[in-house]
């Protein structure tokens, strides 16, 4: 029987954990460090910091490991995976520098340009005046990144030239490189992929919802929730979308040298003239995970092992039901999430996120505190269950959008 170990501390990792203690082949799942809301499924949590490499190789040796399965960006982008190779165990994630396409934005879109795969008009700068004259070129709205990680927040759409130069002062004062780039319009869907060399398997097709109001207003988040499958986001697109992008994205990391056992998650954009790529990362999703992994009718270990091996696994995939989740979050969240509120008793459906444990009461700890998910055979009777499960909830001093899968409501 295998163990398991889950690098991250987040409804994510949570269902990540949670599946994979679904596995016939799996006896133990640690998560370091996880939080105290996985150990209501088994999770046994593990008391080291997601960035201490050195300590979570030995956990890794000590407990005799079969896997490590790494959730968040920075340990990736730290090289998390390099140090789990070089001391010879196996581990599901990009090394440091295919983790390049998701923490250097730069290097991501020039990978793009060079291997055809369609994505929005953009120059990267280090100097602001350069950056605004550039930007004054293009046609309003214009988007401002920061290069780098930033968790889902790095990025400003400027709608009024006069807005400008503070959306370009404020992103340098948080990385200093900025890309400006054109804006793309159409529908934002999310296609998640597991690699193993030149295998792939291919997800439902996924969209999260970034803002945190309904209707996709006010500031981006992390991710407000997120519903699976996407019926707008028909076949023919996605078709579409692997011959376009997930082939010469694949074609590309062969060429470059840069293949690895991991995720792929192509941030896409539905335009008029087809999709073309908003970013991409290199790991799961959140809240997406949270939607999608109880979807899997295989088993993850298997799934996850075989890719690591170059091999091509069977994966079973229900079909027939909709899944919706809704996160709940600190009140203040984005930017200043109010912290320690007590949380009432909770359904069984829930993967937990910023959560610490006192005299056995959980508390907020964080701006997403968990996510609440269900399903149904329409998307409209999996968010009716969601949303009639939050109302039974006292969630008075807590914070979550009520339009959830909208698009296709």
């Amino acid at each position: 029987m295998a163990n398991v170990l889950v690098i991250g501390s987040g409804a994510r990792e949570h269902a990540i954990a949670a599946t994979m203690l679904k596995s016939s082949q799996v006896e133990n799942v640690y998560c370091a460090p996880g939080n105290p809301g996985m150990t209501a499924d088994n999770i046994q949590l593990v008391d080291i910091d997601e960035l201490d490499f050195a300590k979570l190789v030995a956990f890794a040796q000590r407990k005799a490991v079969d896997l490590t399965f790494v959730g968040p960006e920075v340990p990736l982008a730290m090289g998390v995976v390099d140090r789990f190779q070089a001391a010879g165990l196996r581990v599901f994630g990009p090394n440091q520098s295919s983790a390049r396409l998701e923490s250097d934005k730069t290097f991501a879109k020039n990978f793009m340009i060079r291997n055809g795969i369609p994505t929005a008009k953009f120059k990267t700068f280090k100097d602001a005046e350069a950056a605004e004259n550039y930007a004054r070129t293009l046609t309003l709205p214009v988007v401002v990144k920061e290069n780098g990680l930033a968790a889902g927040k790095g990025v400003s759409i400027v709608k009024d030239n006069a807005d400008l130069r503070g959306a370009i002062d404020a992103s340098f004062q948080k990385s200093d490189e900025i890309l400006i780039e054109e804006f793309l319009k159409g529908e934002e869907f999310s296609l998640m992929l597991f690699v193993g060399g030149d295998k792939k398997v291919i997800f439902p097709i996924s969209q999260d919802h970034k803002k945190i109001h309904e209707g996709e207003v006010g500031p981006n988040t992390g991710g407000m929730g997120a519903y699976s499958p996407v019926p707008h986001i028909n076949q023919q697109v996605q078709d579409d979308t692997i011959q376009k992008i997930v082939k010469p994205t694949m074609a590309g990391l062969a060429k470059e040298n840069l293949e690895f056992a991991g995720v792929i998650y192509i941030g896409c954009m539905l335009t008029a003239t087809g999709p073309k790529v908003i970013e991409y990362n290199l790991r799961l999703g959140d809240p997406e995970t949270q939607v999608l992994l109880p979807q899997l009718r295989s088993d993850f270990y298997e799934m996850t092992t075989a890719l690591i091996d170059h091999q091509m696994p069977e994966v079973k995939w229900q079909t027939g039901e909709f899944y919706l989740g809704v996160v709940v979050a600190a009140p203040g969240y984005p930017a200043s999430p109010q912290q320690h509120i007590e949380l009432p008793n909770l359904p069984k459906n829930v993967f937990y996120a910023g959560v610490t444990e006192k005299n056995q009461h959980r508390h907020s700890s964080g701006g997403r505190i968990f996510t609440i998910y269900n399903h149904a055979a329409t998307l409209e009777c999996a968010q009716a269950k969601v949303y009639a499960e939050l109302s039974r909830i006292d969630l008075a001093n807590f914070y979550y959008r009520k339009d959830i899968g909208f698009r296709d409501l």
